[in-house]
């Protein structure tokens, strides 16, 4: 409370020291940003204080011209990829200098320097792994590798490859040639800016002046492959003994309309009706020349049958053309003919494969099969054995012979197992009239 003096003149409160203690964690508080401020203008990476308000982090680059050259072996490419499972080496080699050569070629278009190219394929090995399978799987698993013969018949073998990996390939190179570029750049959520001829993305580059050139120069060679090949089906005699198991037989009837128009400015002024149907017989089994195997575990009880993976054996096709109206200008050619027959092959193996399930069935099958085979015989052996039936690839018990070798004399008492009982075999699906 402010006091008068008696000579009238006015005296201010006494100050209570909060108001300058403020004052200084102000003062010490713009001290500590400022130094804050400074560190990441002037000593953080990137250095220079306008880098400071750059965010995210930008790379500009001075495009300039160059050719792809993958140095790509066509033919032996085109037989790798026609058969990738009997290739597996080769095809994961393919993949691996395709990437590489794709790598080279976006750094070239670049500009980048010689100090960055050296660190390009140790880069991409890191991703390799990976992407080597990735491409194995989803090619194998689009592609119907039991079908070569087919597709050498209506001449599309190599070239359905070729569109294959193509497809898969394209799924994949974006998102490695920008992870590997980014990290050589050290570009982290920013952009590449550049000037030149031609500028466009990392991935641009690599699908448009890579992946589809190759294609189209593949595709080319492909075609003439199939064709010599298919011509060359006409004098082929195959004599060949095989050692298989059918267990499942499939038939089923299918149809297909195709509608090819002539079009005049955009407007159609013929069409031709195409309408193809057939009737199909696959047979799945066995390839026993490939794994068949016959043990007994006395101190399990146990018969072992050990089987391969079913595969398809046979597939017949019996094409008829139901309809054929030809339009006035719009013709009909024996390719288009080829195309449809082929398309009708390839749906009845997708359908057989995913609806059907024709491989699940011919193991149930087979099951039954060889309980109804070397079941007398582990009974012959002693009443209380069982037959056990196992296919390549699936994990199966360990027996006699295994456990001793991991040191374990596996002496137990034989499980008391009932009689195996029967597998009602797949009825013959009936076709319609």
């Amino acid at each position: 409370m402010a006091t008068h003096q008696s000579d009238g003149a006015f005296t201010p409160p006494e100050d209570s020291g909060s108001g300058g203690l403020g004052q200084q964690f102000l003062l010490i508080a713009l001290i500590v940003i400022a130094a804050i401020v400074g560190y990441k203008a002037f000593f953080s990476d990137g250095g220079g204080f306008s880098n400071f308000f750059q965010s995210p982090k930008e790379v500009q680059m001075t495009y300039v011209p160059s050719d792809f050259n993958p140095n790509l072996d066509e033919e032996k490419t085109l037989r790798i990829l026609s058969q990738p499972e009997e290739y597996r080496a080769e095809f994961d080699q393919l993949v691996y200098d395709f990437n590489l050569s794709l790598l080279y070629h976006v750094a070239n278009r670049m500009g980048l320097p010689d100090s960055l190219k050296n660190r390009l394929e140790p880069e991409y090995k890191k991703h390799h792994e990976y992407l080597r399978s990735l491409y194995f799987n989803d090619f194998v698993t689009l592609k119907d590798t039991t079908a070569n013969l087919y597709e050498t018949w209506y001449g599309d073998n190599a070239n359905q490859a070729v569109q294959l990996f193509n497809e898969v390939a394209g799924k994949y190179t974006c998102f490695f040639v920008t992870q590997v570029m980014t990290t050589l750049l050290r570009v982290k959520g920013g952009k590449f800016f550049g000037k030149g001829k031609d500028v466009g993305t990392p991935c641009d580059i690599a699908i448009h002046e890579g992946l589809m050139p190759m294609a189209e120069r593949l595709k080319e060679r492909a075609e003439i492959i199939d064709f010599s090949a298919s011509r060359g089906l006409l004098k082929d005699r195959v004599r060949k003994g095989i050692v298989e198991l059918a267990t499942y037989e499939l038939r089923s009837r299918m149809g297909i309309d195709k509608t090819l128009q002539y079009k005049l400015f955009g407007f159609s002024v013929s069409e031709t009706d195409i309408r193809v149907e057939a009737i199909s017989v696959i047979k799945a089994g066995f390839k026993l020349d490939e794994s068949f195997d016959v043990t007994l575990s006395p101190k399990r009880g146990t018969l072992n049958i050990k089987l391969p993976e079913p595969t398809i054996l046979s597939h017949e096709v019996y094409p008829r053309v139901d309809k054929l109206d030809v339009g006035y200008l719009a013709g009909i050619n024996a390719q288009d003919m080829n195309d449809r027959f082929n398309e009708l092959r390839r749906q009845f193996r997708q359908d057989a494969l995913e609806n059907e399930h024709l491989l699940e069935n011919a193991k149930s099958r087979a099951d039954s099969v060889m309980q109804l085979m070397f079941g007398p015989i582990a009974k012959s052996i002693n009443r209380n054995y069982k037959v056990q039936v196992v296919f390549e690839g699936v994990p199966a018990e360990m027996t006699e012979d295994e456990l001793r070798r991991r040191g374990e004399d596996g002496r137990q008492t034989p499980p008391k197992v009932s009689s195996p009982i029967p597998v009602e075999a797949p009825k013959r699906k009936v076709l319609a009239n």
